[in-house]
């Protein structure tokens, strides 16, 4: 990836002397909040991450280039973009070639991530087994990525539009491990609460960046999720969320509106039908993993 990337110089300073850096994906501008809330959560996260003492790395590609680290500027143009591609990693080499520009889904910026030395990447939530995947065979690249790039994802679990049960299932099978932080229970984005157990839960930030500290140590490849619940005062009522959800996902079933426009459709109206509630924790979620990806990214830089 060399010819094709800009690091910007923090970044690229920092990762020269081992200092802290977080990896932050750009769909969730581009495509996962309306403008100006996207933009204003872009800017607040990066001052989280710097306040907390570590560098943030916006990634995404603008004209063709891949960004590391984003300007101001960037991010502006990326909430504006009313055509930014969504970019998983079958379509880098065509927004290269093209001089597009989009925001880089999480399997994406990971991959980037990997490419330029970040350990660590804050999201809101990862994809998944969509529901229905039996007759759509809709599984989030997200997933593969994930079991081969090895970076710690600091996520508010997967989006509650999946099929969390399959999710787990499926990263069990990729031997990747999901780390509740202060939590047994994999959190379902909106939602501090759920259904399904997490692999292992720890309490420590310490404990986290060790265990994956060992497990570059043992030689195995692949990256963690480490699963943040929602703050509680922002989580939403589980039993209210999940009944929109069905409502909201039997709508784009009526509609035929699948595959990469399935999540944003659906964020979108969620936005509409919980009266603005589901952007509000949206946000909150984000904040919160960006805190805990910076800190957690301090101490794997000591440990490093």
């Amino acid at each position: 990836m060399e010819p094709y990337i800009d690091v910007a110089a923090p970044v690229k300073n920092a990762l020269k002397e081992g200092k802290p850096v977080v990896a932050l994906e750009s769909t969730i501008i581009t495509h996962g909040m309306p403008f100006p809330a996207n933009k204003n959560m872009a800017l607040e996260v990066e001052t989280i991450i710097r306040e907390r003492g570590a560098i943030p790395a916006s990634i995404a590609l603008v004209n063709g280039r891949i960004k590391v680290g984003l300007t101001t500027a960037m991010i502006d143009e990326l909430a504006q973009t009313s055509n930014a591609v969504k970019i998983s990693k079958r379509d880098l080499s065509y927004v290269i070639q093209q001089s597009l520009t989009g925001g880089t889904t999480v399997s994406a910026t990971m991959l980037i991530a990997e490419a330029v030395g970040i350990d660590v990447f804050a999201t809101g939530g990862i994809g998944g087994v969509h529901r229905g995947h039996k007759d759509t065979l809709d599984i989030s690249r997200d997933l593969e990525e994930l079991a081969t790039c090895s970076v710690a994802v600091v996520c508010a679990g997967a989006k509650s539009i999946l099929d969390i049960e399959k999710t787990l299932e499926y990263l069990e099978t990729k031997a990747v491990e999901v780390i509740g932080y202060q939590t047994d229970v994999m959190p379902e984005f909106y939602t501090a609460s759920g259904d399904f157990s997490v692999s292992h839960r720890l309490d420590s930030v310490k404990e986290i960046a060790t265990v994956f500290h060992v497990k570059r140590r043992l030689g195995f490849n692949g990256g963690m999720v480490i699963a943040n619940p929602i703050p509680q005062e922002a989580s939403m009522d589980k039993t209210t969320i999940d009944r929109v959800i069905e409502q909201e996902i039997k709508q784009a079933n009526a509609h035929h509106i699948k595959g990469k426009a399935l999540t944003p459709y659906l964020l979108s109206a969620l936005e509409k039908a919980t009266k603005g509630q589901s952007l509000t924790a949206n946000i909150a979620l984000v904040k919160h993993n960006a805190a805990l990806a910076a800190d957690l990214a301090i101490s794997m830089a000591k440990l490093s």
